[in-house]
Protein backbone atom coordinates (compact mmCIF):
# COMPACT_ATOMS: atom_id res chain seq x y z
CA UNK A 1 0.00 0.00 0.00
CA UNK A 2 0.86 3.71 -0.88
CA UNK A 3 0.35 6.76 1.27
CA UNK A 4 1.03 10.02 -0.66
CA UNK A 5 4.40 11.33 -0.16
CA UNK A 6 5.95 14.44 -1.52
CA UNK A 7 8.55 13.85 -4.14
CA UNK A 8 10.35 16.92 -3.40
CA UNK A 9 10.88 15.43 -0.23
CA UNK A 10 11.89 12.27 -0.40
CA UNK A 11 16.12 13.59 -0.10
CA UNK A 12 15.42 16.10 2.39
CA UNK A 13 18.68 18.21 2.76
CA UNK A 14 20.95 17.69 5.80
CA UNK A 15 19.64 14.22 6.01
CA UNK A 16 21.94 11.00 5.26
CA UNK A 17 21.99 9.28 1.90
CA UNK A 18 19.36 6.27 3.88
CA UNK A 19 20.10 3.63 0.65
CA UNK A 20 24.38 3.71 1.07
CA UNK A 21 23.31 3.38 4.54
CA UNK A 22 21.68 0.05 4.29
CA UNK A 23 24.60 -1.80 2.47
CA UNK A 24 26.35 -2.28 5.56
CA UNK A 25 23.98 -4.60 6.38
CA UNK A 26 25.87 -6.88 3.92
CA UNK A 27 29.15 -6.68 5.62
CA UNK A 28 29.04 -9.23 8.79
CA UNK A 29 31.75 -7.43 10.47
CA UNK A 30 29.45 -4.45 10.67
CA UNK A 31 27.76 -2.66 13.75
CA UNK A 32 24.31 -2.61 12.01
CA UNK A 33 25.20 -6.08 10.87
CA UNK A 34 25.40 -6.80 14.28
CA UNK A 35 22.38 -5.32 15.51
CA UNK A 36 20.08 -6.91 12.93
CA UNK A 37 21.17 -10.23 14.60
CA UNK A 38 20.18 -8.58 18.38
CA UNK A 39 16.89 -7.52 16.60
CA UNK A 40 15.94 -10.62 14.98
CA UNK A 41 16.59 -12.45 17.65
CA UNK A 42 13.86 -10.35 19.62
CA UNK A 43 11.31 -10.76 16.80
CA UNK A 44 12.34 -14.64 17.24
CA UNK A 45 11.92 -14.28 21.05
CA UNK A 46 8.30 -12.55 20.71
CA UNK A 47 6.62 -14.93 18.28
CA UNK A 48 7.76 -17.93 19.96
CA UNK A 49 5.85 -16.47 23.38
CA UNK A 50 3.17 -14.75 21.66
CA UNK A 51 -0.40 -16.62 22.95
CA UNK A 52 -2.25 -18.56 20.52
CA UNK A 53 -4.23 -16.30 18.09
CA UNK A 54 -3.80 -13.51 15.85
CA UNK A 55 -0.27 -11.77 15.71
CA UNK A 56 -0.88 -7.89 15.22
CA UNK A 57 3.11 -6.19 14.00
CA UNK A 58 3.96 -2.92 13.60
CA UNK A 59 7.20 -1.51 12.28
CA UNK A 60 8.18 2.47 11.47
CA UNK A 61 10.81 3.59 9.66
CA UNK A 62 11.48 -0.37 8.46
CA UNK A 63 13.48 0.25 5.81
CA UNK A 64 13.97 -2.43 4.31
CA UNK A 65 12.58 -4.90 6.12
CA UNK A 66 15.17 -6.65 6.98
CA UNK A 67 14.60 -6.54 10.92
CA UNK A 68 11.28 -8.80 10.18
CA UNK A 69 10.88 -10.50 7.27
CA UNK A 70 13.40 -12.71 6.84
CA UNK A 71 12.36 -13.80 10.82
CA UNK A 72 8.68 -13.99 9.89
CA UNK A 73 9.03 -15.89 6.32
CA UNK A 74 10.64 -18.92 8.89
CA UNK A 75 8.55 -18.83 11.58
CA UNK A 76 5.88 -21.55 12.14
CA UNK A 77 3.67 -18.66 13.37
CA UNK A 78 4.14 -16.49 10.05
CA UNK A 79 0.14 -17.46 9.16
CA UNK A 80 -1.43 -16.08 12.33
CA UNK A 81 0.98 -12.61 11.29
CA UNK A 82 -0.79 -9.34 9.91
CA UNK A 83 2.28 -7.15 9.95
CA UNK A 84 2.33 -3.23 8.85
CA UNK A 85 5.64 -1.79 7.71
CA UNK A 86 6.14 2.03 7.10
CA UNK A 87 9.43 3.41 5.46
CA UNK A 88 9.28 6.41 3.63
CA UNK A 89 11.46 6.37 1.02
CA UNK A 90 9.54 5.07 -2.15
CA UNK A 91 12.58 3.29 -3.58
CA UNK A 92 13.31 1.68 -0.03
CA UNK A 93 9.83 0.21 0.91
CA UNK A 94 10.15 -1.25 -2.68
CA UNK A 95 13.29 -3.54 -1.80
CA UNK A 96 10.96 -4.27 1.13
CA UNK A 97 7.72 -5.53 -0.73
CA UNK A 98 9.85 -7.32 -3.13
CA UNK A 99 11.58 -9.15 -0.22
CA UNK A 100 7.88 -9.96 1.28
CA UNK A 101 6.71 -10.74 -2.17
CA UNK A 102 9.48 -13.40 -3.02
CA UNK A 103 8.93 -14.87 0.93
CA UNK A 104 5.66 -15.48 0.00
CA UNK A 105 4.30 -12.68 2.60
CA UNK A 106 2.49 -10.59 0.01
CA UNK A 107 -0.90 -11.40 1.99
CA UNK A 108 1.00 -10.90 5.70
CA UNK A 109 2.88 -8.12 5.30
CA UNK A 110 1.81 -4.79 4.67
CA UNK A 111 4.16 -2.08 2.92
CA UNK A 112 3.29 1.31 3.49
CA UNK A 113 5.11 4.53 1.85
CA UNK A 114 4.64 7.47 3.86
CA UNK A 115 6.35 8.80 7.23
CA UNK A 116 6.40 6.46 10.08
CA UNK A 117 6.05 9.51 12.40
CA UNK A 118 2.03 10.15 11.30
CA UNK A 119 -0.47 8.54 12.98
CA UNK A 120 -2.41 8.51 10.35
CA UNK A 121 -0.54 5.62 8.67
CA UNK A 122 -0.83 3.30 11.56
CA UNK A 123 -3.40 4.47 14.39
CA UNK A 124 -6.10 2.12 13.12
CA UNK A 125 -3.57 -0.91 13.40
CA UNK A 126 -2.92 0.17 17.10
CA UNK A 127 -2.57 -1.73 19.22
CA UNK A 128 0.15 -4.21 17.81
CA UNK A 129 1.26 -7.10 19.99
CA UNK A 130 5.06 -6.81 18.61
CA UNK A 131 5.85 -2.68 17.68
CA UNK A 132 9.21 -2.20 16.23
CA UNK A 133 11.38 1.30 16.55
CA UNK A 134 14.44 0.29 15.27
CA UNK A 135 16.99 3.07 13.51
CA UNK A 136 14.82 6.02 15.26
CA UNK A 137 16.16 6.91 18.49
CA UNK A 138 19.52 7.94 17.06
CA UNK A 139 18.40 10.06 14.67
CA UNK A 140 15.76 12.70 16.90
CA UNK A 141 15.48 14.91 19.66
CA UNK A 142 15.56 13.70 23.11
CA UNK A 143 12.16 15.33 23.21
CA UNK A 144 11.10 13.15 20.68
CA UNK A 145 12.44 9.66 21.56
CA UNK A 146 10.43 11.06 25.19
CA UNK A 147 7.42 11.54 22.98
CA UNK A 148 7.50 8.35 21.31
CA UNK A 149 8.54 6.00 23.98
CA UNK A 150 5.52 7.37 26.19
CA UNK A 151 2.84 7.00 23.09
CA UNK A 152 4.46 3.15 22.22
CA UNK A 153 1.94 2.87 24.90
CA UNK A 154 -0.56 3.49 23.03
CA UNK A 155 0.42 1.86 20.01
CA UNK A 156 1.11 -1.93 22.01
CA UNK A 157 -1.12 -4.60 23.18
CA UNK A 158 -0.83 -5.24 26.83
CA UNK A 159 1.73 -8.15 27.06
CA UNK A 160 2.96 -6.73 24.04
CA UNK A 161 6.54 -6.15 23.02
CA UNK A 162 8.12 -3.27 21.93
CA UNK A 163 11.71 -3.41 20.60
CA UNK A 164 13.83 0.03 20.27
CA UNK A 165 17.23 0.60 19.28
CA UNK A 166 20.10 3.40 20.36
CA UNK A 167 23.46 3.92 20.11
CA UNK A 168 25.75 3.94 23.41
CA UNK A 169 27.67 6.77 22.51
CA UNK A 170 27.51 10.26 24.41
CA UNK A 171 25.41 11.76 25.86
CA UNK A 172 23.98 8.57 27.23
CA UNK A 173 20.44 8.65 26.60
CA UNK A 174 19.44 5.25 27.20
CA UNK A 175 18.70 5.29 31.54
CA UNK A 176 16.25 7.69 30.80
CA UNK A 177 14.96 6.06 27.58
CA UNK A 178 14.22 3.01 29.77
CA UNK A 179 12.73 5.40 32.14
CA UNK A 180 10.68 6.49 29.97
CA UNK A 181 9.11 3.19 28.93
CA UNK A 182 8.58 2.14 32.82
CA UNK A 183 6.76 5.34 33.25
CA UNK A 184 4.29 4.71 30.31
CA UNK A 185 3.74 1.24 31.53
CA UNK A 186 6.40 -0.92 30.11
CA UNK A 187 8.71 -3.45 31.96
CA UNK A 188 12.21 -4.58 31.11
CA UNK A 189 12.47 -7.53 29.18
CA UNK A 190 16.06 -7.87 27.73
CA UNK A 191 19.08 -6.07 26.44
CA UNK A 192 21.91 -6.44 24.13
CA UNK A 193 25.13 -7.48 25.42
CA UNK A 194 27.50 -4.34 26.57
CA UNK A 195 30.53 -6.64 24.96
CA UNK A 196 28.92 -5.34 21.51
CA UNK A 197 30.00 -2.41 19.34
CA UNK A 198 29.16 0.60 21.30
CA UNK A 199 26.75 1.67 18.07
CA UNK A 200 24.82 -1.21 18.82
CA UNK A 201 22.16 -1.58 21.98
CA UNK A 202 19.06 -2.82 21.35
CA UNK A 203 16.14 -3.61 24.06
CA UNK A 204 13.03 -4.94 24.68
CA UNK A 205 10.26 -4.10 27.03
CA UNK A 206 6.83 -5.56 27.86
CA UNK A 207 3.98 -3.59 28.26
CA UNK A 208 1.98 -3.93 31.37
CA UNK A 209 -0.73 -1.76 30.71
CA UNK A 210 -3.82 -1.62 28.79
CA UNK A 211 -3.22 0.74 25.78
CA UNK A 212 -5.98 3.90 25.44
CA UNK A 213 -6.20 5.09 22.24
CA UNK A 214 -4.08 7.11 20.52
CA UNK A 215 -4.69 11.04 21.81
CA UNK A 216 -4.36 12.81 19.00
CA UNK A 217 -2.90 12.88 15.54
CA UNK A 218 0.55 14.75 16.40
CA UNK A 219 3.61 12.87 15.32
CA UNK A 220 5.54 11.13 17.07
CA UNK A 221 9.09 12.44 16.45
CA UNK A 222 10.95 14.31 13.36
CA UNK A 223 14.40 13.06 11.60
CA UNK A 224 16.66 15.67 12.19
CA UNK A 225 20.05 13.79 11.11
Amino acid sequence: MDAIVDPGDETRPGLRDWKAWFAEYDNPGSSLAQRLAVVQRGIQRALDEAPAGSIKILSLCAGQGRDLIPVLAEHPRRADVRARLIEFDPAIARVARDAAAATGLDGVVDVVTGDAADPALFGDYAPADLLLLCGIFGNITEADIQNTATRAANLTARGGTAIWTRHRFDPAVIPRIHGWFTAAGFSDLWESDSELPTAVYVAGNRHERNPAPLPDDTKLFTFVK
